[in-house]
């Protein structure tokens, strides 16, 4: 098998760094400024609560339909290709969804989730490519730069609305960035030379794979990876409204959110410091979903801490992202293993995740009060810790998983 890494200069490995770090500031903003103008969008378009909420899941069903299939043109075209035609299929999606047309709406959205689902499952394989020794450092700090861009897009989403006239420029100014990636990105598949030409996944160079779907590892991480993914969205989606419900100010509530998303890149460095290059992962993963289930505790039985529980909720999902994605490559074994496990945890992860939101919308509307959801995912995170437990276990064999593709 040939060598998958290359020998690049400081100028080059700094273009490799700023053009992952720019593809991963574009993977969130487009589903997070969402739900901090989710009530302007229902009062435009007439959408109802639950309707609504299925506009937030399907992005998320858009990564479980996209997510298993990401191997095969990875494997044919290489993955830096295919991260630059998703990045531009983002683009579109962004500025799709904010023409008038209500078929618009949907068609940009689900467009939006399909190439997001493409930088989700290739980022964790290109780091484990890339920077195999550094496997949970460079998934934290990426981790971070797309809490990052995250956060400021839930901040901002109400006041560009205001000051914008509407909700529709104030989604599309995103855009901008991902047209950037786009640049950064192209120019550095031009400019530093490819691992996957001497190393492809899937290439024949590699022993023939089966599937990773019989793999009892593989299966905790993923459900791990759905748990997670379940809180974070319908929280993002609803966490607004709930907090509307009891009074608060819907700038105030997307600020709520932005130091939601700001407390996720805090905890998602430091999580980091916890993981270290262990295969032992139990105490990350209980940190970070015992955490989420004492934020939605607070949220019910202490709502006059409210920014408290919002910022510990907040680094429960940004620490957990950093367990989750760290998870799946360290589980992978070898590249092409963590392309198929990366699809396989995304796929059925998000598939689970789409759940959340639209459950939370139809629970909300049908019993008039809004505290529920909280209990809902209180629940979700008793279930993930729970899984954590198996998850974060390191295989008694460390081939265990490759062993069981054959």
């Amino acid at each position: 098998m040939h060598s998958s890494t290359t020998v690049r200069t400081g100028a080059q490995g700094a273009l490799v760094l700023t053009a992952l770090f720019l593809v991963a500031a574009c993977l969130r903003p487009a589903l997070t400024s969402v739900g901090s103008v989710l009530g302007q969008i229902g009062d435009t378009t007439g959408l109802s609560g639950s309707a609504l909420g299925l506009l937030g899941a399907l992005p998320l069903l858009g990564f479980a339909v996209v997510s298993p299939l990401v191997h095969g043109p990875a494997s044919r075209w290489g993955v830096d290709r295919v991260v630059l035609v998703a990045m531009v299929v983002l683009c579109a999606g962004i500025v799709l969804r904010s023409l008038p047309p209500l078929p618009a709406l949907w068609i940009g959205t689900a467009l939006i989730g399909a190439s997001v689902a493409v930088g989700n499952v290739l980022i964790p394989a290109i780091i484990r490519r890339d920077q195999p020794s550094r496997i949970s450092l460079l998934t934290g700090v990426n981790t971070s730069v797309m809490n990052a861009s995250a956060a400021l897009a839930a901040g901002i989403a109400v006041p560009l609305s205001l000051l914008l006239g509407s909700w529709r420029p104030a989604l599309g100014l995103w855009a901008g960035l991902v047209a950037v990636a786009v640049l950064v990105w192209a120019v550095r598949m031009h400019r530093v030379p490819g691992p996957e030409v001497v190393g492809a996944v899937g290439t024949t160079h590699e022993e023939p794979e089966r599937s990773v779907w019989t793999s009892a590892k593989a299966w905790q991480v993923t459900v791990f990876m759905g748990l997670q993914s379940t809180t974070y969205f319908t929280l993002m989606n609803w966490l607004p409204t709930v907090e509307a419900s009891r009074g608060v100010a819907p700038t105030t509530a997307g600020w709520h959110l932005f130091g939601f998303q700001l407390a996720g890149i805090v905890a998602g460095l430091a999580i980091t410091t916890l993981m270290g290059r262990r295969a032992e992962q139990r105490p990350a993963c209980l940190v970070v979903s015992v955490t989420m289930v004492v934020a939605m505790a607070g949220l019910v039985w202490a709502p006059e801490w409210d920014l408290l529980w919002v910022l510990l909720a907040g680094a429960s999902t940004g620490g957990a992202i950093v367990v989750a994605l760290a998870l799946i490559a360290l589980r992978g074994g070898t590249h092409g293993r963590t392309v198929r496990l990366s699809g396989m945890a995304q796929s059925m992860g998000y598939l689970l995740a789409a759940v959340g939101p639209v459950a939370a919308g139809t629970l909300g509307q049908t019993m008039g009060v809004w505290e529920p959801v909280l209990l809902l995912v209180g629940a979700l995170a008793l279930a993930q810790t729970g899984i954590s437990l198996f998850a974060g276990r390191p295989e008694r064999n460390p081939h265990a998983l490759e062993r069981s593709d054959h």
